[in-house]
C-alpha cells in the first residue's frame, strides 16, 4: 500500500490506470480502497486517476497541531502531485471539499491544473450552509455516528433514491462509512470547509472549468455554484435539475461519466 510522507503527515494514495493524470477528490471519504466503484465508470481504463486519503481518514495520519484549513488540504494533494511529478493534471473534485480544494490547487499552482470539474461546491459559506455543516458536527459529537449518518443521508439524496436504497445507505457499509470512530477527523474536516472562502481570488483561475449546478441539492445548490462559475475567466456551467447533493442511481451516474469525458477530451 503506497504511503508517503507529505506535509508533515502520512498520505495514502493510489494511482490506478494509465494516460493523462486525473485527480479525483469527493466529499467526508475517499475513493481509495474499495470504494473504486464511486468514480465514474471506465475513467481508470481511459486515464491515470490519482486518489488519496484525507488527513485522519482510514490511512492517513493527521497533525493535531497543523490548522484544519482547505490551504491545508490543498497543500497536501499539491504534495502528493509532486512527489508523483506529475504535471498538467485535470482536478475532478465533488461533493464539497473535494470541489473546494481543486479551486485552491487551480489558483495556488496553475502549473498543476489542466482543467477543473467542480460539483456540490461553494466559494464562501452562507447561512444556511454553515449551520447544516456545524449540525452535522454536533450530530456526530452528541448523538453518534449513525445519527450523523441518517442526516447527512436525508439532505444528500432525493427522497425516491433514499426510499429505495435506504438499507444500502445507512449503516456499516453506507455513506460516509469512513467517519465511523473518527469523530476528531471529521470534526477538522468541518473546520476547514466552514473557513473556505475563494470569493476574493477565484477569478484568478485560468484553467478551463466546468461548474455543475444540482437543481435538487439540499446543501450545496445553484445558490452556491453559481457564484463559482460567474466569478472564474471563461468558465462553462450546466444545470442539472433532478440531481441532488450526491449524484446516485445508473441514469445520473452515466449522464455523469459521459459529461466527464467529453469534458476531459476537450481540456485535452
Amino acid at each position: 500500500m503506497p504511503i508517503a510522507r507529505l506535509n508533515d503527515h502520512d498520505m495514502y494514495y493510489e494511482v490506478l490506470g494509465h494516460g493523462e493524470p486525473v485527480l479525483c477528490m469527493g466529499g467526508w471519504g475517499t475513493f481509495a480502497h474499495d470504494n473504486h466503484h464511486h468514480l465514474a465508470r471506465g475513467l481508470t481504463d481511459r486515464y491515470q486517476v490519482i486518489v488519496f486519503d484525507y488527513r485522519g481518514i482510514c490511512d492517513s495520519t493527521d497533525d493535531p497541531s497543523a490548522a484544519p484549513t482547505m490551504e491545508l488540504h490543498a497543500a497536501d494533494a499539491i504534495a502528493l502531485l509532486d512527489h508523483l511529478g506529475v504535471r498538467n493534471v485535470h482536478l475532478v473534485g465533488l461533493v464539497g471539499i473535494g470541489a473546494c480544494v481543486c479551486q485552491v490547487i487551480a489558483a495556488r499552482r496553475p502549473d498543476l491544473a489542466r482543467s477543473m470539474l467542480n460539483m456540490g461546491a461553494w466559494c464562501t459559506v452562507d447561512d444556511f450552509l454553515r449551520d447544516q455543516l456545524e449540525m452535522f458536527r454536533w450530530l456526530h459529537r452528541d448523538a453518534g455516528f449513525e445519527a450523523f449518518q441518517k442526516a447527512v443521508t436525508l439532505l444528500s439524496f432525493t427522497p425516491d433514491y433514499y426510499n429505495a436504497n435506504k438499507d444500502r445507505l445507512l449503516g456499516p457499509n453506507g455513506g460516509w462509512k469512513e467517519l465511523r470512530g473518527r469523530y476528531e477527523a471529521h470534526s477538522r474536516l468541518i473546520d476547514a470547509c466552514v473557513g473556505f472562502d475563494s470569493s476574493a481570488w477565484l477569478h484568478t483561475i485560468r484553467c478551463p472549468s466546468l461548474i455543475i449546478h444540482s437543481g435538487l441539492d439540499q446543501v450545496t445548490s445553484p445558490r452556491t455554484t453559481r457564484p463559482i462559475e460567474l466569478a472564474i475567466p471563461g468558465a462553462r456551467g450546466l444545470l442539472w435539475d433532478d440531481v441532488a447533493h450526491v449524484v446516485a442511481g445508473k441514469e445520473q451516474k452515466i449522464r455523469f461519466a459521459n459529461t466527464l469525458f467529453d469534458w476531459l477530451s476537450r481540456a485535452s
